[in-house]
């Protein structure tokens, strides 16, 4: 039967093989192209910036004029050269950057924040290697001038409290701008960053730095605000900011006990849920917490770190959204958040990339069809089809 089979695919004309050949080559180009390209425009192509409540009575105008829209995104953990494989690095990075890119040429935010963790190796890099993984980000995450690219520290970029040093703080806030208990103000609306890996409360150089930072900015912002319970004594000779009350960033979460009474489809899986959170490690300590909420009584606090989604409630008003990490490694269905943001006002709407799982799931159907295809181009199917069919035949006549 072998020899049959070859002899009829010996038997076929050169110019028909190659005709056959050059389309399946076309329809294997055109599965890549959409599987790693367009794809992304189909899927982020159906988010849409959400409206704030007041939104409807708002003409087009004072609305692209008094809101701000940001994208909110966190745990990159673009790989390095310890643990990162060349083709998983090639292929994570491939699908954040034609993520990111995509986002910003449909929807045209004016700022981007990503919350922290941006390199996975960055606690352990080299010089040489810190030098190539911030490259290879500022070609995954360009942005045009229109937009404002911030990026928050977290622990993996500088290294959990016991691994942190000035050196590496240092080298992160040279190649980011980046400061705890900066100030970012824009269109009126307080943004606060905050290194929340330098919120251990032990009295470290970098924390006692960075908390000081932050009680000095909350005073600013408290005396703006023109608090009942400040004096006009002690607030006479601050500089006045914005009134609008701030909106936190920071990688860490605050303290919570668990994701348990998190939901959503891109919360945490349920076997993990009931875990408990370990204080200063996975979420902020209580008392870190509480002094956060004490200095600057935010209006919304946005986190990372635990690479899954979750909605929280702090003093029964103040919510804390958990933003999932934007990484294929990390999860099957990556998101980042889209927020409208006024002084007053804020909306937010999570915007999901394309499900890895379905892109495997079209590649094996395609490379299922591709098999059929070949085998009954070249007559390979036919033999065992009339072999079934005569015993078929030879059943009927007994």
């Amino acid at each position: 039967m072998l020899s049959s089979c070859l002899t009829t695919v010996k038997s076929l004309p050169l110019k028909k093989r190659l005709c056959f050949l050059l389309k399946l080559v076309c329809f294997v180009i055109s599965v890549l192209i959409f599987c790693e390209f367009l794809i992304y425009y189909v899927v982020i192509f159906q988010c849409r910036w959400p409206e704030l409540k007041g939104g409807a009575h708002m003409s087009n105008k004072e609305t692209s004029t008094s809101v701000l829209k940001a994208i909110i995104l966190a745990d990159t953990h673009l790989l390095g050269e310890i643990k990162g494989h060349w083709l998983d690095k090639l292929r994570r990075e491939w699908q954040m950057e034609r993520s990111f890119q995509t986002a910003l040429w449909f929807l045209q935010p004016d700022i981007v924040f990503i919350l922290g963790d941006v390199f996975d190796e960055g606690k352990w890099s080299s010089p040489q290697s810190w030098a190539d993984d911030v490259r290879r980000f500022r070609k995954m995450f360009k942005s045009p001038v229109s937009t404002e690219l911030v990026v928050v520290v977290g622990n993996h970029d500088i290294g959990f409290h016991y691994e942190m040093t000035t050196y590496k703080v240092k080298r992160f806030e040279k190649v980011f701008n980046f400061t705890s208990g900066k100030l970012i103000t824009r269109k009126g609306i307080n943004f606060v960053i905050v290194n929340s890996v330098a919120m251990e409360g032990d009295g470290c150089a970098v924390c006692r730095t960075s908390e000081a930072k932050l009680v000095a900015l909350s005073h600013k912002l408290n005396c703006s605000q023109q608090k009942p319970n400040h004096s006009n004594k002690r607030c006479s000779d601050v500089e006045k900011l914005p009134a609008s009350e701030p909106i936190l960033l920071q990688h860490y979460p605050l303290y919570r006990k668990s994701d348990a009474e998190c939901s959503g489809e891109d919360s945490a899986p349920p076997e993990e849920k009931n875990i408990p959170f370990k204080e200063k490690y996975d979420v902020l300590s209580q008392e870190a917490s509480q002094k956060l909420i004490w200095w600057f009584h935010p209006r919304l606090i946005l986190s990372g770190h635990t690479h899954s989604a979750c909605e929280v409630l702090h003093a029964g008003k103040i919510p804390e959204i958990s933003v999932p990490s934007f990484s294929w490694r990390n999860r099957n269905n990556p998101s980042f958040i889209m927020g409208s943001i006024t002084p007053t006002d804020f909306s937010l709407q999570k915007c999901f990339l394309p499900y890895e799982s379905r892109v495997f799931t079209i590649y094996c159907a395609v490379g299922a069809l591709l098999v059929i295809l070949i085998l009954a181009h070249f007559q390979l199917l036919t033999p065992p089809f009339y072999f079934a069919q005569r015993l078929i035949s030879k059943h009927k006549a007994v």
